[in-house]
């Protein structure tokens, strides 16, 4: 099984529509690690890292979010695996 990291910034109205509570549930039903967050810049930057196939998929999801995000646009940005346990979100 191969594990990869990404790393997502995405952006338009992704703040205030449970986007980082959303993309947490659904990192950690994956059994992905890494973290989510709000930026100081209204977008939201998270790092998944786990099987290609999960981390590949909760990137696409990202490109859309939760039901009230309107996402302009999402950058991705691949990283070397660091090992990391668990998934959290960042306040």
């Amino acid at each position: 099984m191969s594990v990869i990291r990404r790393r997502v910034v995405i952006h338009g109205l992704v703040q205030g529509v449970g986007f980082r509570y959303l993309a947490a549930r659904r990192a950690e039903t994956a059994g992905l690690s890494g973290f989510v967050r709000n930026r100081g810049d209204g977008a939201v930057e998270a790092a998944f890292e786990g099987p290609a196939e999960a981390v590949e998929a909760i990137v696409r999801w990202c490109e859309h979010g939760p039901r009230g995000a309107v996402v302009d646009r999402v950058e991705v940005a691949s990283e070397e695996p660091d090992g990391s346990r668990g998934f959290r979100i960042v306040a």
